[in-house]
């Protein structure tokens, strides 16, 4: 099984695949911290699904130039590594809060209702990209992060 990670500077959305790795589906909203409480938490689902990897949204400008969201997230990636002991990918994520926004408005969410599971539903998006595009290509999506190993 696979989880997916939607990072945002509030709140973190994570998904999941099924076990044949087709389909994706929403977990839960982690809330960010500064003490590394939202990593535990992931570690957390990482044991309790049994999951063997991470993939992790790489948001990108429109042109593909990197953002500070795009630091947020690969350092984010790089912690993350470090604490699960499973492989972690970056994977472009560009307009899936866009694309999730559409999707929850289209099943008649406001922006204040959907605020809790967009993250989710972004994490969902992210995921589901990777599985198709591992299916298309039978390669792994994206950039795997390597572990920081000390100084």
């Amino acid at each position: 099984m696979r989880l997916g990670i939607d990072v945002g500077k509030v709140r973190i959305g994570v998904s999941r695949s099924d076990l044949h790795g087709m389909l994706a589906t929403p977990v839960e909203t982690v809330q960010r911290s500064k003490d590394a409480a939202d990593r535990r938490r992931i570690s957390e689902i990482v044991t309790e699904l049994g999951v063997f990897e991470i993939i992790v949204g790489l948001p990108l400008a429109l042109s593909g130039a990197h953002t500070a969201s795009t630091a947020d997230a690969v350092g984010f990636a790089e912690a993350l590594v470090t604490e699960v002991g499973v492989p972690v990918r970056l994977v472009d994520e560009r307009l899936t809060t866009v694309s999730a926004h559409s999707a929850l408005r289209a099943s008649g969410k406001n922006s204040k209702s959907a605020r809790p599971v967009v993250d989710q539903v972004a994490a969902t998006i992210i995921l589901q990209h990777a599985l198709d595009a591992e299916r298309a290509s039978d390669r792994p999506p994206g950039t795997p992060v390597e572990p920081n190993i000390g100084p």
